[in-house]
């Protein structure tokens, strides 16, 4: 089954598939490390780590590159305020990026690109589009791209070229130009500024050039998809188009996904509504990375998600029962019998379901539902004592390709909770803790040993009939945030 795709600068659902025959070349714009990111941010990030999943589970290579943009007025504006160079301003955040896509379970690009690292990629493209005389410099020794000369220009976004009127900026830069459709490929140097010293003057370049040179450095002039989220189509990867495509005159990228942005209880995310959340925010409000993951996934890429602390919840008790059905049928004793054949078939037409929905335009919401099909009968058949090993064997698989997709089923969710806290203790954050994490998190030692150690003495206590320590323990554990729960295959622990 094909992975099909909805492609932007089409309007159509396409097949995405690798044009050497090799890997799928694609591209993401990354973040600008400016500071942390927010769950907005991740969503797209989330959705394209879904992506490139998807894409290696149809037997696919995937080649990922992703840029950091390290150099904007933005960072060098708060690394002036803090009085640090733009390299040690923006690495903090480059480096809580990173934490925050492990936290949240996403894979790591095949190539990351700084800025800052591949500016003579970016003069040597300007100079080219000099060469063509799409590029021009202004008196103070700026660089912009005339947008005029390219009459492609809105293929993407469907923008009218005559309808963007003198003075309706698109580029949110301070320079003169000869049009203010012009965008700003290398801005001069300002006094106390980074700058470069280049072929092309002293200077530091404009946002939308780094993304064409870094993608055609690492993927060549041509590839096959470009990623990002939705607020980038207009101007950002319209100039990327522009940019190198007047450059190469082939084309920039076959196929385009974009995310849509999420609302957050049913208003747009701003710092001024008050609803604005890093991962960081969330993790000390005591709520899991694993189901922040799992709702920012539940809803189609294209369509739009209300992000809201309901939701949050329910995500959680998902990822619970997800984890629970897990480890009931690993480890459960079941009939070596034969197969039987009516659940055998729910469990096959469960795994196609999902894989299915994932072909048909990343349908993450249908793909989930299949799989909470495939529990729901399964449960059944254990609840009946009718589970052949051969029957959960395959209910496993089918469990292990969801997670190679969601990845939520491993629980890491307590230590990563506990890299919060050490954070926010070294950041001098720890008033933004949630007291029932600070209960929970910040008085407890123990160790995963140490609790299995209490938890198999406590089983032992109870068959020895020794109630009032068994008691204890489990008291003890639920101080120290430890829940246990008591099955028929066994004693399961997880932290709060």
């Amino acid at each position: 089954m094909a992975l099909e795709l909805f492609n932007t600068l089409t309007g159509k659902v396409e097949p995405l598939f690798a044009s050497d025959g090799k890997a799928l070349r694609f591209y993401c714009c990354g973040p600008t490390v400016y500071d942390y990111g927010h769950i907005g941010n991740f969503r797209t990030f989330l959705h394209v780590d879904v992506l490139r999943r998807a894409i290696k589970l149809h037997d696919i290579g995937v080649h990922h590159v992703m840029n950091i943009t390290d150099v904007d007025d933005k960072i060098i504006r708060n690394a002036a305020a803090a009085g640090k160079p733009i390299g040690e301003y923006s690495s903090k955040y480059e480096r809580a990026f990173f934490e925050d896509m492990n936290a949240l379970g996403c894979e790591t690009p095949e190539d990351i690109a700084r800025a800052t690292e591949h500016i003579p990629e970016m003069v040597e493209l300007i100079q080219r589009l000099a060469a063509e005389d799409i590029a021009y410099q202004t008196e103070d020794g700026s660089w912009y791209f005339r947008i005029a000369r390219f009459p492609a220009y809105g293929q993407l976004s469907g923008k009218d070229l005559e309808g963007i009127q003198d003075g309706a900026r698109i580029d949110s830069d301070e320079y003169e130009k000869d049009s203010a459709r012009d965008f700003a490929l290398w801005k001069s140097a300002k006094p106390g500024e980074t700058s470069w010293d280049t072929a092309i003057g002293n200077g530091r370049p404009g946002w939308h050039i780094e993304c064409s040179a870094m993608a055609l450095r690492y993927l060549g002039d041509s590839f096959d998809l470009h990623a990002g989220g939705e607020d980038l189509m207009f101007p950002h990867h319209e100039n990327e188009i522009a940019q190198s495509e007047a450059c190469t005159h082939v084309q920039f990228a076959r196929h385009w996904f974009h995310v849509r942005f999420l609302l957050v209880e049913g208003r747009k995310m701003s710092k001024s509504e008050g609803n604005f959340y890093t991962l960081r925010d969330l993790l000390l409000k005591g709520y899991r990375a694993s189901a922040i993951r799992f709702l920012l996934l539940s809803v189609p890429y294209r369509q739009q998600l209300n992000f809201t602390f309901e939701g949050l919840a329910a995500e959680t008790a998902a990822v619970d029962r997800l984890r629970t059905f897990q480890a009931r049928v690993r480890d459960g004793k079941w009939l070596d019998t034969a197969s039987d054949p009516e659940l055998a078939t729910i469990i096959r037409k469960s795994d196609e379901g999902f894989v299915a929905a994932l072909a048909n335009d990343l349908n993450t919401a249908e793909a989930r539902a299949a799989i909470f099909d495939l529990l729901r009968a399964v449960n059944t058949s254990a609840d009946q004592n009718k589970l052949t090993r051969a029957d959960a064997e395959a209910t496993l698989a089918v469990l292990a390709k969801f997670d190679s997709i969601f990845s939520v089923l491993e629980d890491h969710d307590a230590e990563l909770t506990r890299a919060a806290l050490a954070w926010a203790e070294a950041e001098g954050r720890m008033a933004e803790v949630a007291p029932e994490v600070l209960e929970a998190f910040g008085s407890s030692s123990l160790s995963d040993a140490a609790i299995d150690a209490l938890v198999a003495e406590r089983t032992l206590a109870k068959k020895q009939r020794n109630f009032a320590r068994a008691d204890a323990i489990r008291n003890e554990l639920l101080e120290k945030g430890i829940l246990l729960e008591d099955s028929k295959d066994g004693v399961r622990w997880k932290r709060k």
